[in-house]
């Protein structure tokens, strides 16, 4: 695996003041950039944006290892020890978990652990972690 740089991905929210309460508050990442219509978060070193759009698409889920997966989400893949401190600072936030963070594909091939929780306006988050990075596109 080559180095890898940070991505940027833009999300639509409903209420700026409560994506910067959550990004910036419960979830800790630094602001950066922002206006009336969006706002720059540091999520782990990328670059994430909160963009106003007040109208929102029909929910989706997919069938992963027993939960339903809601779709689209996004997320950052986790060093081990940093997963668990972070699963451990949203617990204690009183975060509700869509799944709850578990080891998913326990002794397979790819082998996780991940949670998946909603922000404000609905968009759903997971992180994910490794014991063995090696795993992350392993088939």
């Amino acid at each position: 695996m080559t180095k890898v740089t940070p991505f940027h991905i833009a999300f639509p929210v409903d209420d700026l003041a409560a994506a910067r309460q959550f990004y910036g508050t419960v979830l800790g990442c630094p602001e950066g950039r922002s206006s009336d219509q969006w706002i720059d978060f540091d999520l782990f070193g990328h670059q994430i944006v909160a963009h106003l759009a007040p109208e929102r698409a029909d929910k989706h889920h997919n069938p992963v290892d027993g939960h339903d997966v809601p779709v689209p989400h996004f997320g950052v893949v986790l060093e081990w020890e940093t997963f668990q401190t972070f699963a451990d600072k949203l617990k204690a936030a009183g975060i509700k978990f869509v799944i709850e963070p578990y080891i998913r594909f326990k002794g397979q091939v790819g082998e996780q652990a991940t949670m998946f929780f909603l922000d404000p306006a609905g968009n759903a988050l997971e992180f994910k972690s490794f014991r063995d990075m090696g795993q992350l596109f392993a088939k």
